[in-house]
């Protein structure tokens, strides 16, 4: 259990973008910080509130933060009655991002109450200091999703069979949610209205199959819960939902990922997998993805794991990360259908290139 935090964590919107409660809260980064004045900018409040702000500040002596910030938490009705989702996400950006190294947003504040399970992040404004967000709408080429495997390539190694995070409890496998608390029919029928129906229209044939990505994926669940409870196997932290609208491009042309919501213990392949499927084109993902796997697999080495797979054992691992992402796109609902639809083309023709569903039945 974490010990409280020493500042409160805010209930509302208003609270968090008070001058008062900024100036607390970032004391601990910036020693002697007084937040003088707060301008409120673009909110976007779905389960969780995104609000971009500005501040000025007096205080600092040395390097103080950006003027430009954005916070995240859970402060409207829905998002209030769910706020054990972005528990995991905040104490990632808390505990986890420093270490690893990571390239993702840049956070200056982040804390969980205890009590409520409600995080809150505060980061630097990517989108005013030139970044923007993509979606699987955007261009994204074989040289950027190499950046971004990198970039998983570090957090994986950094705790590739780490004893230091097998029993953190905010990183405990949770794969299959859905399965359970779904039920096979209501799942079963959300995979069949994406797949089967406008939104499929281009996944193969081979791939239209709700009932046996079902099973595919059940099987999938129960099989990586024992590998990982397995002291033989090299776990390690996945960001677990690696698809294109869960990335940034900075002022570089570098890529970033972000909302780390499903951040937790798992297996490469779940990050790897999905990842290249998701992000790339058909044409370009058959062209690049095993330089793209191999370019993951010597990352992984550089950053000091000993026992990487080789590469024929990581190819045939490969499909079971697709067939995870094509499963949460299956399940997908309340997502601009286009994209919805580029996403399950995407994903569903890689579960055919690997036979991905034959190999879990």
């Amino acid at each position: 259990m974490n010990a409280p935090v020493a500042v409160p964590v805010p209930e509302t919107l208003e609270e968090a973008l008070s001058p008062q409660w900024l100036s607390a809260a970032l004391q601990d980064r910036y020693p002697g910080i007084t937040v003088n004045q707060v301008e409120s900018g673009p909110v976007v409040s779905r389960v969780s509130t995104n609000a971009r702000f500005t501040i000025k500040y007096s205080g600092i002596n040395g390097q103080g933060p950006s003027s430009s910030l954005c916070v995240k938490g859970y402060f409207n009705e829905i998002g209030q009655a769910a706020r054990y989702i972005g528990e995991a996400e905040t104490y990632f950006y808390r505990d986890l991002v420093e270490p690893a190294g990571i390239r993702t947003l840049a956070c200056i504040y982040a804390d969980v109450d205890p009590a409520t399970r409600h995080g809150v992040v505060i980061t630097e404004d990517i989108v005013a200091a030139g970044g923007e967000f993509i979606d699987a709408a955007t261009d994204y080429t074989p040289e950027q999703a190499a950046s971004s495997l990198r970039e998983m390539a570090k957090l994986h190694a950094l705790t590739w069979g780490n004893a230091q995070y097998a029993e953190t409890a905010w990183l405990r496998p949770r794969m299959g949610t859905t399965l359970t608390l779904w039920g096979e029919e209501a799942v079963t029928a959300r995979i069949e209205a994406n797949v089967l129906g406008p939104n499929g229209h281009r996944v193969p044939q081979k791939s239209r199959a709700p009932k046996k990505l079902f099973d595919a994926y059940t099987t999938l669940v129960a099989e990586t819960k024992e590998l990982i409870a397995d002291p033989g196997t090299a776990w390690c932290v996945i960001h677990g939902d690696g698809h294109p609208g869960n990335l940034i491009i900075d002022a570089d042309g570098k890529p970033s990922l972000v909302d780390w919501q499903l951040v937790q213990r798992g297996l490469w392949y779940f990050d790897v997998g999905y990842h290249i499927a998701s992000t790339l084109t058909v044409d370009d993902r058959r062209r690049t993805e095993r330089e793209l796997l191999e370019g993951y697999l010597a990352a992984l080495t550089e950053f000091g794991v000993v026992d990487a797979p080789a590469f024929g054992e990581a190819w045939d691992l490969l499909g079971r990360g697709v067939v995870h992402g094509y499963y949460l796109w299956g399940i997908t609902a309340e997502v601009n259908p286009k994209l919805t639809e580029i996403l399950c083309h995407r994903l569903g023709t890689a579960v055919a290139d690997h036979d991905g569903l034959s190999k879990l039945l």
